[in-house]
């Protein structure tokens, strides 16, 4: 599945998947602005780590693109990558992304050059992530055993990354292996990404999935049904401290509780070494809406106060290893995290093409599938109207 993200560079366009609206209805956003971009970052149009990074790098080739019409571009551009990196807080793979452009820019550039650098540029970080998605994922499928069961949270799937996906990249490399696994896909209140996303991907995938109600994990583990849980991050702090979405916390004081291996799965473009510990990372908070509206009803009383965190953070302690395209890192995590840092990038395959989950849905182009054609009548350029869900 990498048709989720898309870049036209002929119609200057960048065409997003809604997530919104999944499972219910495939539609897709084409972002012609840097606003665009932004609003699609920000009400999760896009979501996922790595899928914020590379929908970010070719944000900022739009941005160019908008600059051109100032007779002082360079200013404006500044300006319009700041606006990028700044439409979410917690996600690492943003300003990761836009920091990455900005070292390609030279001060004695055109404004043609440096648009064919960073169209050049992001493409390989597309290209990068399915890579590191692939590798990681067959790292982690060592990890799993013929006929287990694992508990995953959120979506950290294809659609939360390039392609492929990291969590459940490492899922679909285990059954390309051979291996029979089963799926319990949390929910994720509050806007059900589990149940939503993550069934929706595994059952395009043929992978055998049940949903489960986020307060009946607790219960799963102790019936014994659970056999390891899987989870992706946004952020990882050089500790190994990790950010994922909100409930990750808790599923990973319960997989210890019942001695369950608690592991997540990231490329090393999700793990900050700048912070030295988790405490650190802005952990973003959104809308009461989120958690007081159900495809748009209203369900809870008006004038009560809302806790709504996105994010919350796992203690390394509680992580029995992080599956990165560089291999399982174990604790300590300071000493295995720049070891991976260390290591000379490997020529990194991308995987077999073709392969029966790369056939789920239509091939990324360099034009759009019939599909778009379809529905860029109505949504020409991004579509503000508000979503059944947002991420």
């Amino acid at each position: 599945m990498e048709h989720h993200i898309q870049f036209l560079a002929e119609e200057k366009v960048l065409v997003l998947l809604d997530q919104r609206l999944l499972p219910g209805r495939e539609e897709y956003a084409f972002c012609r602005t840097t606003a665009d971009v932004v609003q699609a970052l920000k009400d999760m149009t896009v979501r996922g780590a790595p899928a914020i990074g590379v929908s970010a790098a070719f944000g900022c080739v739009l941005a160019a693109w908008e600059a051109r019409n100032m007779r002082d571009w360079r200013p404006r551009l500044d300006v319009l990558l700041r606006e990028i990196a700044q439409a979410r807080p917690t996600a690492v793979n943003l300003t990761w992304a836009v920091d990455r452009m900005r070292r390609l820019w030279r001060p004695e550039d055109s404004l043609e050059d440096l648009i064919a650098r960073w169209l050049r540029e992001a493409e390989a970080i597309r290209q990068e992530d399915l890579a590191a998605n692939r590798s990681l994922g067959r790292y982690g499928a060592e990890l799993l055993k013929d006929g287990e069961t694992v508990m995953t949270h959120c979506n950290a799937g294809a659609l939360a990354t390039a392609g492929f996906g990291t969590a459940l990249g490492v899922i679909y490399a285990a059954m390309e292996a051979g291996k029979e696994i089963r799926v319990i896909a949390n929910e994720t209140r509050p806007v059900l990404q589990g149940a939503r996303l993550t069934a929706y991907e595994l059952r395009l995938a043929g992978v055998p999935v049940t949903i489960a109600c986020d307060s009946a994990c607790a219960l799963l583990m102790r019936r014994g049904l659970v056999h390891r849980v899987l989870a992706g991050a946004d952020r990882i702090a050089a500790n190994g401290d990790t950010a994922n979405k909100i409930g990750t916390y808790a599923l990973a004081l319960l997989a210890g509780a019942h001695k369950i291996p608690f592991y997540v799965a990231a490329p090393l473009s999700t793990i900050d070494r700048s912070l030295p510990d988790g405490e650190a990372i802005p952990l973003e908070e959104r809308s009461a809406s989120e958690v007081t509206h159900l495809a748009g009803i209203r369900i809870a009383p008006e004038g009560v106060p809302v806790f709504n965190y996105a994010f919350d953070l796992t203690p390394a302690a509680l992580i029995a290893g992080i599956i990165t395209e560089r291999g399982v890192l174990s604790p300590p995590y300071p000493k295995s995290i720049a070891r991976a840092f260390a290591q000379p990038a490997p020529e990194e395959e991308a995987g077999a093409k073709g392969s029966p989950r790369e056939r789920l849905l239509p091939p990324r182009t360099g034009r759009p599938s019939p599909d778009l054609d379809e529905q860029r009548q109505e949504r020409e350029c991004f579509n503000p109207q508000p979503a059944p869900y947002a991420d």
